[in-house]
């Protein structure tokens, strides 16, 4: 937790509560949290909907929620596109 820390300059006590709401989501394969660069943005993304937007707790959910939408939506437009693709050719 210290290097996600000192990556998002966001102090622990504070990852580990958006670690309770499901915010971040480490990698818990090994003995210890393992963060990506994916995760590292999103702390990012959440401080500055904090911190510079003023957007309360359950504005930020609202709006992880929406971007996980919105990446989810590209991935399945994406995987439709290589499938017309494939049947195309």
């Amino acid at each position: 937790m210290p290097v996600l820390a000192s990556f998002t300059g966001v102090d622990p006590e504070t990852l580990y509560t958006w670690l309770d709401e499901k915010w971040l989501v480490p990698d818990k394969s090994s003995t210890e949290m393992m963060f990506s660069e994916i995760d590292i943005a999103r702390a990012h993304l959440v401080r500055d909907l904090r911190d510079r937007m003023g957007i309360n707790e359950a504005g930020v959910g609202v709006v992880l929620d929406l971007v996980d939408q919105l990446h989810g939506l590209r991935r399945t437009l994406s995987e439709l596109r290589y499938a017309i693709r494939d049947t195309s050719t």
